[in-house]
């Protein structure tokens, strides 16, 4: 039984959306967060209390975030998720699907450019080919032909950028109305909004309609897995694990895919499949004709294999 939490949270700008979650995922990670997981290594208790010493608390303001999340909690399940089910009831799920792909697509940017500023200049050509592909043959990214012709999804922001930069993560922060974040994600939020094409639209109505569209859809995707959060014994424990996994996960998969595009540029990736002109001797040695008698033609007295001039 494993999290997929690669794609639980995708933070873009001012929403925090969750895209696939499972029941089996869910219950594993709530017996984890309320420290009920088993492995197959027993620790002694001079030992868990070692390695709870040397890790540092990732949640120092835990006192003032639970008080954040329980607003966060009122306002959404009194304002934010009634609108989301009406959402869900109204729209047929093609027609939210292909909502959804609209706002991963026009939010792309936000990836493309984080990857340049990473140094992955190869994921961020095979990126930006994405945006144009879904952006005009997708019929402006309501749907989704990159994927198949091979171009997948990536997700950077400018908190992964930092990460990359050995900038430390900091406390872990439970915004209002954002959802969690750490320090370093935070901080990022000022640099994605600038490469973001929903939130830099100079017609504010237009703006504030996308925007508002794109928070319902958000929360939308994550009505009925939100039944079986609701009903663990610590929600918010719940919801910083799985935030701080998913950081954890992203960055290191990142890195990953950066050095697997280092890798096939150190080996040539192209020089292989080119026939280079130092290849080939200057001067190539002839073909020796065949012994005499053998493979000659009895009319012209030619050999196939040398016509005649």
């Amino acid at each position: 039984m494993t999290i997929e939490v690669a794609t639980l949270f995708r933070p873009s700008g001012s929403a925090v959306r969750l895209r696939r979650l499972t029941g089996a995922g869910l219950l594993c990670a709530a017996m984890l967060a309320g420290g009920c997981a088993t492995t197959g290594d027993t620790q002694t208790a001079a030992e868990t209390n070692a390695v709870t010493k040397a890790e540092p608390n990732p949640d120092p303001l835990e006192p003032i975030n639970r008080k954040i999340y329980a607003f966060n909690d009122v306002a959404d399940r009194y304002v934010v998720r009634p609108v989301a089910q009406g959402y869900n009831a109204v729209l047929p799920p093609q027609l939210r699907a292909g909502v959804g792909n609209f706002f991963d697509n026009w939010t792309y940017p936000v990836t493309i450019v984080n990857g340049l500023l990473q140094g992955k200049f190869r994921q961020s050509a095979e990126d930006t080919a994405r945006f144009l592909l879904n952006s005009t043959v997708g019929i402006a990214g309501f749907s989704d032909p990159a994927t198949p012709l091979g171009f997948p999804k990536h997700q950077e922001d400018f908190g992964l950028t930092l990460a990359h930069y050995g900038v430390p993560q900091g406390p872990f922060l439970m915004l209002p109305l954002l959802g969690p974040y750490t320090a370093r994600s935070a901080t990022g939020i000022f640099v994605n909004v600038q490469f973001n094409p929903i939130l830099q639209m100079q017609n504010s109505s237009w703006r504030s309609k996308l925007g508002v569209t794109w928070i319902v859809e958000t929360r939308a995707a994550f009505v009925g897995p939100d039944e079986i959060l609701r009903d663990t014994y610590d929600p918010y424990a719940l919801w910083r694990d799985f935030y701080l996994q998913n950081r954890e996960f992203l960055q290191k998969a990142g890195k990953t895919k950066q050095a697997d595009d280092d890798a096939l540029d150190d080996d040539g990736f192209f020089e292989d499949d080119v026939l280079l002109d130092d290849e080939f001797p200057e001067d190539p040695v002839p073909l020796s004709p065949p012994p005499s008698g053998e493979g000659i033609d009895s009319v012209s007295g030619a050999s196939p294999a040398y016509p005649p001039p």
